[in-house]
C-alpha cells in the first residue's frame, strides 16, 4: 500500500472514530469540543491533495473539523432549542457590518460584475465563491467557536487550546528539525525517517528546493503563519509554568521561525517576541525570565556554532541580508510579485475610492494595472498570473490593499474599526483583568498584534486564529460584564 493510500485510509479511520463517538451516545456539545480541538490542531496540516468540493478550504485539514462542528452546532441548536449569539457585542455588530458592506459595495458594482470575465470565470461566479469563504471564515466557524468556548471557563480555555497547540507543534518540530538537518545541514541519512510523516494524516513529504522548511505545511510563508498564530500561547508557558520546560515552546517556535526562510514571519515572531518581553520587563515578578531566556539564547547559539559554525554563520548573513526588501525588489521574484500586486490594487483604489470594484472582484482590474518592474523578468505573471488558461487566481498579497480596491474607503474603515476595537478591548482586559483571564489576554494581544501585521502580505480572511480569539475576546468581556 502507498503512503498516499495509507494517509487517506488514516483519514477515513479519523472520521470513522468521530462518527463511532457522536453513535456511543456522547453528548453533541463535547463531540463539539472534540472537533474544535482536533480542528485546532490540523488547521494548519495542508500539504496534501486536499478535497476539491470544498474550494478554497480543499487543502486545509481543519476546516474540515469546524465545518463538521457547525453542522453538529446546527442539530444540537435543533434539538435543544438553543443556538448563542453574541448579538450585544459591539465587535460582532461591526463584524456583521463589514460582511453586509461588502454585499452592497458588489450590488452596486453589479452592471460591471455581469462584464467581468477571466480565467473561466464570470465576475458574478467569483464573488459567490470569495463571499461564501469570507461568510464561513468569520462568521459560521466564528459562531462555532463562539458556541463551543462560552460555556468554558477561562482555565478551561487556556488549557485546552494552549495544550492543543503544544501537540501540533511538537509534531511541527519533530518534522521540521528533521528537514533542517537535510536540507539546511545535508544530512540526508535523516530523509527516510522524515518520509514516515508521509503516513502521517494530511501530510505529504515534501523538500524544498532553496533551502527553506515548511514543516507540516505546504510552503514556508504558510509555515509562517502557523508559527504566529500559536507564538502567543506558546510564549505564555513562561508566564504559567515551572522549571526548565516552560522556555522549550518559545526558543523551539523562534528557531523553526529563522529556519522557515519566511521574511515576513521572520519579522512577525520576533515583533511579537519582542511584544512578549515587553509584557516581561513591565511586571517586576517576571523580569528574571529575560536574564533566563538572554542565557538560554547564547548557550543555544554557542552550541549550534559548534556543531557547524559555518553553516549557521551563513545562514544568519542570509537571513538578514533577505530583509533588505529594497534592495531585493529588483532581485527577488516573491518581492517583485507582492509589491507590484500591492501597486496595482492601490492604483484601482484610485479609480474607485469610495465602494470599490466590488468583493473579490480586484483580479479583474488590477491586472491592467501590473507594472513594469514587477512584470520584467517575472515567470510568475507570465505563467500563473497573466495566463488565462492558469485556473487559480492570483493573491492580492495585501488584505488592506485588496479591500480599499474592493470595498473602498467605507469597507476599511469598518475593517480598521474592527481592529481598532479589538485592541482596546484587549488591552482594557490586560488593565483589568487577574488570573487566567490576564494571562489570556496577553496571549490575544500578541496573537492580534502579529496577525493583523502578517495581514500586510496576505489576502485571506481564513485566517483562522483571528476569529477563535476575537470569539474569546468577547467571552472574557462578555464574563467581566456579568461579574460587575
Amino acid at each position: 500500500m502507498s503512503s498516499g493510500e495509507v494517509n487517506k485510509a488514516l483519514q477515513i479511520i479519523i472520521f470513522a472514530t468521530i462518527g463511532y463517538i457522536t453513535l456511543k451516545m456522547i453528548t453533541l456539545r463535547k463531540v463539539n469540543e472534540i472537533l474544535l480541538l482536533t480542528g485546532l490542531f490540523f488547521f494548519s496540516f495542508n500539504d496534501y491533495e486536499g478535497i476539491p468540493f470544498l474550494g478554497e478550504f480543499r487543502k486545509e485539514a481543519g476546516a474540515i473539523f469546524f465545518l463538521l462542528g457547525f453542522l453538529l452546532l446546527l442539530l444540537n441548536s435543533y434539538l435543544t432549542k438553543k443556538f448563542s449569539i453574541p448579538y450585544k457585542s459591539t465587535i460582532f455588530k461591526i463584524l456583521l457590518f463589514f460582511v453586509v458592506w461588502c454585499l452592497i459595495a458588489t450590488v452596486l458594482n453589479l452592471p460591471c460584475l455581469i462584464n467581468s470575465y477571466f480565467k473561466h470565470t464570470s465576475g458574478i461566479n467569483r464573488f459567490i465563491r470569495q463571499y461564501f469563504s469570507l461568510i464561513v471564515s468569520t462568521i459560521l466557524f466564528f459562531l462555532f467557536y463562539w458556541n463551543v468556548i462560552v460555556k468554558w471557563s477561562n482555565e478551561q480555555i487556556l488549557f485546552n487550546i494552549r495544550k492543543t497547540f503544544l501537540l501540533s507543534l511538537i509534531v511541527a518540530s519533530i518534522y521540521g528539525f528533521l528537514e533542517i538537518g537535510i536540507v539546511v545541514f545535508g544530512l540526508n541519512f535523516l530523509t527516510p525517517i522524515l518520509k514516515l510523516f508521509d503516513y502521517f494524516p494530511f501530510l505529504e513529504v515534501v523538500f524544498d528546493s532553496i533551502g527553506r522548511i515548511s514543516s507540516i505545511c505546504y510552503e514556508p510563508p504558510f509555515f509562517a503563519i502557523y508559527l504566529i498564530s500559536i507564538a502567543g500561547w506558546m510564549f505564555s508557558y513562561v508566564l504559567t509554568e515551572k522549571g526548565l520546560f516552560k522556555y522549550i515552546p518559545t526558543i523551539i517556535v523562534l528557531v523553526l521561525t529563522f529556519f522557515s526562510g519566511s521574511r515576513t514571519g521572520l519579522l512577525v515572531v520576533f515583533f511579537q517576541f519582542f511584544i512578549f518581553l515587553t509584557v516581561l520587563y513591565k511586571n517586576k515578578k517576571n523580569r528574571k525570565h529575560l536574564g533566563y531566556i538572554s542565557i538560554g539564547f547564547f548557550f543555544l547559539f554557542s552550541f549550534l556554532l559548534i556543531i557547524n559554525g559555518n553553516k549557521i554563520l551563513k545562514a544568519v548573513t542570509e537571513k538578514v541580508e533577505s530583509l533588505n526588501f529594497s534592495q531585493n525588489l529588483t532581485k527577488s521574484v516573491s518581492n517583485q510579485s507582492r509589491f507590484g500586486m500591492q501597486y496595482a490594487a492601490l492604483h484601482v483604489f484610485k479609480d474607485n475610492p469610495i465602494v470599490g470594484v466590488g468583493f473579490g472582484q480586484l483580479t479583474y482590474y488590477a491586472r491592467y494595472n501590473y507594472p513594469g518592474w514587477a512584470t520584467r523578468d517575472n515567470y510568475e505573471f507570465d505563467l500563473y498570473y497573466k495566463n488565462s488558461s492558469e485556473p487559480s487566481f492570483p493573491p492580492s498579497y495585501n488584505i488592506y490593499t485588496r479591500l480599499l480596491a474592493e470595498v473602498g474607503i467605507v469597507g476599511i474603515s469598518i475593517f480598521l474599526c474592527l481592529m481598532y476595537l479589538v485592541i482596546k478591548k484587549t488591552k482594557f482586559l490586560i488593565k483589568n483583568s487577574q488570573g487566567d483571564a490576564k494571562i489570556l489576554s496577553y496571549v490575544l494581544l500578541i496573537s492580534f498584534a502579529g496577525l493583523f501585521v502578517n495581514w500586510l502580505q496576505i489576502d485571506s480572511f481564513r485566517m483562522y486564529c483571528v476569529w477563535l480569539c476575537v470569539a474569546i475576546l468577547m467571552k472574557l468581556e462578555y464574563q467581566k460584564i456579568n461579574n460587575e
